[in-house]
């Protein structure tokens, strides 16, 4: 698959209000700042032997089952980038933030990170929320953010590397799996935010065009831990299966009431999309044994680099830690972050944008090359179970890495979603 055009974001500061007030700092000596759009003049400094970048993660609030990892293998990136020379002769300095799982903290901090740290790039964030919150401070300031979640698609910055999987990547291999499996009728249930009510969108689109019935669809607030009654109206409905876009630690309030429901991965499995190796240890193996999930990366791929990255992961953080695809694309963001600025000979924005295009990476879920037109990467699609020893194991993965298509532009069925 390949996309038709560039298509960067325009007019983001109408996505989100943000309620910031921006000041340009000054500019310091040994960087470019004609990148800059007016009054936003970058404060990077690379006159010394160092270089910051920011990582922005939360730390607390209901993201923080999912996002502490994130925050740590981005540290492990840096570790050996560092232990390695670092990026053109400098060590990389982390400035770490919290984002708490507000929209509103993450846009803050991501302009404290750019205009008071004087950050070289941002490695972070987690929901669509988060993404949009901060998606205006960037291109305000015309900096750059390394997103690292898969996500809903239909959207693309010049500012913002989405180095987690779009939706073709991701969400259409998995209605394309669960097709060839015999579905013919699925439930939807989401947390009530960006990514899972237009992920859902793309799902009704895809199931209108292939004959599978939409039995349901339900939301809950993030956090949420009640769902009885959904689990409830889930078991009545009696689809073939349900594609489960809830986020964070509500995972574990359903899965658990759904196995006391008595509901099982034989009699209605159950799609994740957001559920890795970390939140399986939160949810209890016990209570999701046998379900599936959709990401490109699990901690059991078989690769020369992924056995050298769990290795390296266990020994710095615990042999009881898991990997998962979140922190495994924020690990790889760094290194194409490394990657694209060496092949610039230069950490100014504008340098990096223009190198950015064929980049690549050969990391642990497989080669990885960067879309200048988009600024996502290239990514193989994975289809995994849920074992008793609270693993994911890959059941079916695409033949080869698949092209980002974020706009969903090679799909005819998507064209009301698209714009074609």
């Amino acid at each position: 698959m390949t996309v038709a055009r560039s298509r960067f974001a325009t007019s983001a500061a109408a996505l989100v209000a943000v309620g910031l007030t921006l000041t340009a700092c000054g500019s310091k000596a040994g960087e470019s700042t004609d990148a800059g759009t007016a009054g936003s003049a970058s404060c990077l400094d690379t006159s010394g032997d160092t270089v910051k970048v920011g990582s922005l993660n939360s730390l607390s609030g209901t993201m923080a089952i999912s996002e502490v990892t994130v925050r740590d293998s981005i540290a492990l990136a840096v570790e050996e980038i560092n232990a390695d020379g670092g990026v053109l002769g400098k060590q990389i300095e982390i400035v770490a933030e919290d984002g708490a799982s507000e929209p509103t903290v993450f846009a803050e901090k991501a302009e404290k990170l750019i205009s008071s740290d004087c950050v070289a790039a941002v490695f972070g964030g987690w929901t669509s929320s988060s993404r949009k919150a901060m998606l205006p401070v960037f291109e305000d300031r015309d900096a750059l953010l390394y997103y690292p979640v898969q996500y809903e698609g239909l959207e693309s910055s010049s500012n913002i590397f989405y180095t987690g999987a779009t939706t073709n990547q991701q969400i259409v291999p998995a209605l394309d799996y669960l097709k060839e499996q015999g579905v013919r009728s699925i439930y939807l249930v989401g947390s009530d935010y960006v990514f899972p009510q237009t992920a859902n969108r793309i799902i009704r689109a895809y199931a209108d065009a292939n004959g599978i019935e939409i039995r349901g669809e339900d939301y809950t607030p993030l956090g949420s831990t009640d769902f009885s009654t959904i689990v409830n109206k889930v078991r009545t409905a009696d689809a073939d299966a349900v594609f489960n876009t809830l986020n964070g630690d509500s995972n574990v309030a359903f899965f658990r009431e759904y196995t006391n429901a008595g509901l099982t991965a034989q009699d209605m499995p159950v799609v994740s999309v957001s559920i890795a190796e970390e939140e399986v240890v939160g949810i209890g193996a016990q209570n999701i044994e046998g379900q599936l999930t959709a990401w490109n990366y699990y901690q059991t791929v078989e690769s020369p680099e992924n056995t050298s990255f769990v290795e390296a992961y266990k020994a710095r953080y615990g042999a009881d830690k898991p990997t998962s695809d979140p922190m495994e694309a924020a690990y790889t963001s760094v290194y194409l972050w490394k990657n694209t600025v060496e092949k610039a000979g230069s950490f100014a924005v504008d340098d990096v944008q223009a190198a950015a295009d064929g980049v690549s990476f050969d990391a642990p879920e497989g080669t990885v090359t960067i879309d200048g037109d988009n600024h996502h990467i290239t990514k193989t699609a994975r289809i995994g179970e849920i074992r008793s020893d609270g693993l994911i194991y890959t059941v079916w993965e695409s033949d080869g890495a698949i092209d980002p298509d974020p706009y969903l532009e090679t799909y005819d069925w998507a064209a009301s979603l698209s714009g074609n």
